[in-house]
């Protein structure tokens, strides 16, 4: 009779013991987290883990001790050190998240030169996932090996080890491939978060990397999905994979009639005048004079892609309204040529020059012969010239 009042007054104490030591850790970390981040991180994080923990195990070493025997002991006892097994890896599990959140803190990316930042925070955050796949699974074998009838397989399963590797790796292939492909990205630079990439003819940022899959938000705010193994078997474009300052272009079409130099000018007021420009880049150029127009580019420069994308739009609505307002003449104009099919009567028709039947061409009409850089370039080209067609002087 006294075990049976022992024991249960016993588990109680036990446990009650516990939880007064763990409050009062507590409260002694909230005291110290006043004047440290991490031990305020500590005590908000771990508060539940710590306490579940320390109660279990406490309980278990009670029952061991106190308890006694009784109907279904193994049971609960074997029941409570699975318990116990969890709540340590939860512990563990938290403690890490911790330290990989004070890293995360210590390395922001909300600054305009976030270069090594963005590269930390995809290292760490795909070292958290790997980090919680890790404690499962080891929590899982470790409690598995707490039943005594999985401990005899324990010699069977390692000899068909080999075997059984090779068909999971058959049967996963793909995905252990993309596994590989995550660690891989995470560790060789070639995409971080928060880049700015172009992927299958869109433009978007690196929202989020896993071991499987890359997200990448549009700049309309979709989101594409990506297999890592994308980013390591396919090229892509990294607008941020040095530096996050970018250069864009905004183009202008214009008739020949235009003065570059005020425009250019105008240009640079507009840059100066504008918080999206980063003083490094402003230029304009004539890149094309085709069809009537000549296409004027301005090139710029921002400290990252959204800022870019901006003042592209804004240079270019600035220079039109500029343009339309000082050189409405520079607009471009279609010219044509018009001229009648039948002449009026009465009207002689135009007289042919004397050479006009002869089908003699002049020798600047013709590249690969016809005189002798002419005949020399046709050998080169064409094989040799005959001698019935060589020229005679």
């Amino acid at each position: 009779m006294s075990s049976v009042v022992t024991g249960p007054l016993a588990i109680v104490g036990a446990a009650g013991a516990a939880i007064v030591f763990v409050e009062i850790v507590h409260w002694l970390v909230k005291r110290v987290a006043r004047r440290s981040p991490l031990a305020a991180d500590l005590a908000r994080t771990m508060h539940k883990p710590f306490l579940t923990t320390v109660t279990l195990v406490t309980v278990q070493q009670a029952v061991r001790i106190w308890a006694g025997d009784f109907p279904g002991r193994s049971g609960v006892v074997h029941a409570l050190v699975l318990l116990c097994i969890a709540a340590a890896a939860w512990l563990v599990g938290a403690t890490l998240l911790v330290l990989e959140d004070m890293a995360l803190a210590r390395w922001r990316t909300d600054v305009p030169d976030n270069l090594k930042s963005r590269r930390i925070k995809t290292q760490v955050v795909m070292l958290r996932r790997v980090t919680v796949a890790a404690i499962v699974v080891l929590t899982i074998g470790v409690m598995l090996m707490t039943f005594p009838d999985i401990r005899a397989l324990g010699a069977s399963v390692l000899a068909s080890a080999g075997l059984i590797s090779v068909v999971a790796a058959l049967a996963a292939q793909s995905t252990l491939g993309n596994v590989f492909a995550g660690l891989q990205l995470a560790f060789s630079d070639a995409i971080r978060v928060d880049d700015v990439v172009v992927v299958e003819q869109e433009w978007g940022r690196i929202e989020e990397i896993t071991l499987t899959y890359v997200v990448v938000q549009i700049w309309d705010d979709r989101r594409l999905i990506l297999p890592t193994s994308y980013f390591t078997t396919k090229p892509f474009q990294n607008w941020t994979r040095t530096s996050s300052a970018v250069l864009g272009t905004a183009e202008v079409d214009v008739d020949w009639a235009t003065p570059v130099e005020p425009v250019r000018a105008e240009l640079q007021r507009v840059c100066e005048e504008s918080d999206l420009w980063n003083g490094k880049v402003c230029v304009l150029q004539v890149t094309g004079a085709t069809d009537g127009v000549i296409r004027l580019r301005a090139l710029v420069s921002a400290n990252d892609a959204a800022a870019l994308w901006d003042l592209r739009c804004l240079v270019r609505e600035r220079l039109v309204g500029w343009i339309w307002q000082h050189q409405r003449a520079a607009v471009p104009r279609m010219r044509a040529e018009l001229a009648k099919a039948v002449l009026p009567t009465g009207v002689p028709a135009p007289q042919r020059g004397p050479d006009a039947d002869s089908d003699a061409e002049s020798d600047a009409a013709r590249v690969f012969s016809g005189g002798v850089d002419g005949d020399a370039r046709g050998v080169v080209f064409g094989g040799p010239v005959p001698v019935a067609l060589e020229r005679k002087d």
